[in-house]
C-alpha cells in the first residue's frame, strides 16, 4: 500500500487514513479499499497514488481495480446504487452490506453513514466472514466522524494529491 500524505489534514482525516491503513495492513487478503460518498466520488482510498495513473490511461484498456482505486470507487457505488433500488423495490428496508464472489475475488460493499459506502477488494483466498468483521469494525469507527466537512476535506486532499502526482 502507498501511504497516502497526512500533512495538513485534520485530525479525523488522518485518523480514517490510519484506520484505513490498518485495515489494508492487517487484514490478509485485501488487495484495494475505497471509501466513495453518497455521489460516488472517491473520498479515500487505499491505493491513492494509482489514481492520477488511471486517468492518463483512460484510452487503454485497464483490468480493473487492480489497476486503480478510481475503478473500485466507481464499481462499488454502482453496485450500491443497484443494491438500494432493488431493496425499494422489494421493500425490505436499508442495505446494510453486499457481497460479490467471483472465481478469482469478492468484492465486498458496507454502508458507512449518510449513503457514503466502504467497498473491499478481496483475494481468491481472503477469509470472508473476517473481511466481513474488519470491515464493520471500520465502518462502527469510522461512520460518525464521516461529516460533510470531512467529506469536503478528504476530496479535495485527494484532488490536490492527484494534481500533484500528474505534474
Amino acid at each position: 500500500m502507498t501511504a497516502p500524505s497526512t500533512f495538513g489534514l485534520s485530525s479525523e482525516a488522518r485518523n480514517l487514513h490510519w484506520l484505513l491503513t490498518n485495515l489494508v495492513e492487517e487484514v490478509p487478503g485485501i488487495q484495494s479499499v475505497a471509501v466513495v460518498s453518497s455521489d460516488g466520488l472517491l473520498l479515500l482510498s487505499s491505493d491513492p497514488g494509482r489514481n492520477a495513473e488511471a486517468r492518463e490511461t483512460l484510452g487503454e484498456k485497464r483490468t480493473g481495480p487492480r489497476g486503480s482505486s478510481a475503478d473500485l470507487a466507481t464499481i462499488v457505488s454502482g453496485i450500491g446504487s443497484l443494491c438500494v433500488g432493488a431493496a425499494k423495490l422489494m421493500d425490505f428496508g436499508g442495505v446494510k452490506h453486499t457481497m460479490v464472489a467471483m472465481d478469482e475475488g469478492s468484492l465486498f460493499v458496507m454502508q458507512i453513514s449518510d449513503g457514503s459506502l466502504l467497498g473491499v477488494h478481496g483475494s481468491a483466498d481472503c477469509d470472508m466472514s473476517v473481511v466481513a468483521y474488519h470491515m464493520a469494525l471500520f465502518v462502527g469507527r469510522a461512520g460518525h466522524v464521516l461529516t460533510p466537512e470531512l467529506r469536503s476535506e478528504l476530496r479535495k486532499s485527494l484532488e490536490a494529491e492527484s494534481a500533484g502526482s500528474t505534474r
